[in-house]
């Protein structure tokens, strides 16, 4: 307990992981075809589904983007005990040269603030919302409430769900997550590669879309 309370009054200084990361990418999965699973018919990887055009860092970071009408890039929700994994990702994405803006509950919650509270305004301070979908989550109410919460707010913001699955059979998979194609994660290396390339993805057409609005 005493540890939970100084991850929560101070912040994890962050691990790089940039240095770690191959080439590589790993195909994210999709639910199973198969009748005694959940029904959906597989598909390509991800990141290769969206087909990503050219990255422009200029796209997402000017002044006058889209991106900054709210408070952050994308919110991790996950289970305490895949704390560390989470802080490395958070490490990775904070560290590209977009400067992902990231929520971690246990890091930047507000002391003495209410939980539900502070999940409540992340969620819907939040453009994307990864869900890191482990035993650890799929066992843990709060988990659940936070998933919940994202898919709640998702079709009011349009925003972005992203499940990464790991450790977990296709037959454990949320079935609230089923009409979601998920990041299975093998290699963490190329999974955060695949996270941060669909964040943005997202961002970009978030963006683009904004002004195409104002013209």
């Amino acid at each position: 307990m005493a540890g939970w309370f100084r991850r929560l009054l101070h912040k994890p200084k962050p691990r790089s992981v940039e240095s770690s990361l191959d080439s590589s990418r790993s195909s994210s999965s999709s639910p199973s075809s198969s009748s005694d699973r959940s029904g959906y018919s597989p598909s390509t990887s991800l990141v290769s589904s969206v087909r990503l055009s050219p990255i422009l860092v200029s796209d997402i970071n000017a002044s006058d983007s889209a991106r900054w009408a709210k408070s952050y890039d994308v919110c991790i929700c996950h289970s305490e005990v895949d704390l560390e994994l989470v802080e490395e990702l958070v490490s990775y994405l904070e560290g590209q040269p977009e400067s992902f803006r990231c929520f971690l509950q246990l890091r930047d919650a507000a002391p003495g603030s209410a939980m539900m509270t502070e999940l409540c305004n992340a969620v819907q301070n939040s453009h994307c919302w990864v869900m890191l979908i482990t035993p650890g989550f799929l066992q843990d109410p709060w988990c659940k409430y936070q998933m919940h919460q994202a898919l709640a707010e998702a079709p009011l913001a349009n925003g972005r769900t992203i499940p990464v699955l790991k450790d977990v059979d296709r037959k454990d998979y949320p079935k609230e997550l089923r009409n979601l194609y998920y990041i299975y994660m093998a290699l963490k290396e190329n999974s955060f590669r695949q996270i941060r390339d669909t964040i943005m993805h997202y961002l970009q057409e978030l963006c683009r879309s904004s002004a195409s609005r104002m013209e």
